[in-house]
């Protein structure tokens, strides 16, 4: 574990694993440590991982104004954390919540960003949300065997706000490929892993200015990857197809059989067309 201190007087945790060129890599949740990421598949094997704890999670520490879990507040940190690493432009990856706080960071700072991989994100900075058909029609996608009959019930539940006790647990398997030990385990993880409090904060009023986002990275100079799961509903491949197209250079991935956390689902796959982007750029 690696620490430095944001512009607030914060200090942050940071956790290195691999070998090659950095890769930076914002964690989702929202506010969930970034252990979870595991070594992305193996692509620790072709690039050095350096996983940031958002303030408040992980080894990170909580800050002394809990207001700055907002995200338009971290971009500041991810730009200390450039600083700090000394690098004059970096590779950034953001997962799930966190495609928000990289799409902001690229807007604010393009200057900065070589290339940028956006994984199953939220869009919610450029103003693209996911509706209850969404996600309904991605879990429709398993119906006709266990545990997706029962998930399918419960998430309908769930975006009805007619939740009952452990429905959200129900519901996980919808965001797996498969619902196997690895995943089962990544979803027991997220409770103990993810500051509640900051998660609430984290899209709270003020955080996003959709037009002006949009604006900004309808300039954006680098390529930009989106690679969503096939079976995901926080994006769709078509919610994430859209989010592709605001960019000059941004490119389209749907990976075959993958849900929300594509590294799980088909690790090889994965951190191979990761790697050749970064590399290549397409």
């Amino acid at each position: 574990m690696h620490v430095f201190t944001t512009y607030d007087g914060t200090e942050l945790a940071y956790h290195v694993q691999g070998d090659g060129e950095p890769l930076v890599c914002l964690p989702g949740g929202a506010m969930r440590a970034s252990r979870y990421l595991g070594d992305l598949g193996g692509l620790a094997g072709r690039r050095r991982l350096i996983r940031l704890d958002l303030r408040g999670t992980g080894d990170s520490a909580i800050p002394a104004d809990e207001a700055t879990y907002r995200v338009d507040h971290q971009v500041a940190d991810v730009e200390a954390l450039r600083l700090h690493l000394g690098l004059e432009r970096m590779d950034l990856l953001g997962h799930s919540a966190a495609g928000n706080l990289a799409l902001l960071y690229a807007a604010a700072h393009p200057e900065r960003v070589g290339r940028l991989v956006l994984i199953t994100p939220t869009p919610w900075a450029v103003g693209l949300a996911m509706t209850p058909e969404h996600w309904l029609g991605a879990a429709r996608l398993r119906a006709g065997a266990e545990p997706y009959d029962t998930a399918i019930e419960a998430i309908g539940r769930l975006l009805a706000g007619s939740a009952a006790d452990g429905d959200r647990d129900l519901a996980a398997p919808l965001f797996h490929g498969r619902w196997d030990a690895a995943a089962r385990a990544l979803h027991a993880a997220g409770a103990a892993e993810r500051n509640d409090k900051a998660s609430t904060a984290f899209a709270a009023d003020g955080a996003f200015d959709p037009p002006a986002t949009r604006a900004a990275l309808e300039r954006f100079p680098r390529e930009v990857l989106v690679l969503a799961g096939e079976l995901d509903g926080g994006p769709t491949p078509e919610l994430a197809a859209e989010l592709a197209r605001l960019f000059p250079a941004g490119v389209l991935d749907v990976q075959p059989a993958a849900a929300h956390f594509p590294w799980l689902d088909d690790a090889p796959r994965f951190a191979s067309r990761v790697e050749h982007f970064l590399a290549t750029g397409a």
